[in-house]
């Protein structure tokens, strides 16, 4: 029995499983988004957010520990330069995944795992904007003054002067001189 084995083996050895860890890992760094089946992608997921939010810390440290996890240099750099700005205020939930299709040849669960803060589709400009307080209490008396003081504020700026356009020649009218 497994009780207490939390860890999902995916049909591989240790070492081909950290391999592909690592792999998928530095995959997901350097696009930002890839598409692997749905248990994959939920272990993948366990992986890379330690190692990202290592990343928040940018010190000799931290970069050999994130090394020592995807060996790549080139991705480890982007982690450290790019992704660690963009994640610096998240606290964690770094990555979202989203279930697709099943795939054609086995019918195995695919989805796609990506970088919460690189959609772009998932508006970002939602989270930017800022929802607006409103008081429900606060007597009549402060409601009229707020709206008073936005009247005297509005200024109509004056219209510009559309000047008349000249009638158009046609070609056949510019030919003969008219």
């Amino acid at each position: 029995m497994r009780h207490g084995k939390k860890v999902n083996h995916l049909g591989r050895t240790d070492s081909h499983r950290k391999a592909m860890m690592s792999n998928m890992a530095t995959s997901l760094i350097l696009h930002k988004r890839i598409t692997t089946t749905l248990a994959k992608a939920k272990a993948l997921r366990g992986y890379v957010e330690p190692i990202l939010t290592k990343s928040k810390n940018d010190t000799t440290h931290s970069r050999r520990i994130v090394f020592s996890y995807l060996q790549d240099k080139d991705a480890v750099t982007i982690l450290f330069r790019e992704i660690a700005e963009k994640i610096a205020n998240r606290p964690g939930g770094y990555t979202r995944i989203i279930k697709m299709e099943n795939r054609l040849g086995d019918n195995a669960e695919m989805a796609m795992i990506e970088l919460v803060d690189y959609n772009t589709v998932y508006g970002t400009d939602v989270a930017k904007t800022e929802k607006k307080s409103t008081r429900r209490r606060g007597g009549a008396t402060k409601g009229k003054a707020a709206v008073k003081a936005d009247e005297a504020v509005v200024v109509e700026e004056p219209k510009a002067e559309v000047a008349p356009e000249a009638p158009a020649v046609s070609e056949d009218n510019a030919e003969k001189g008219e």
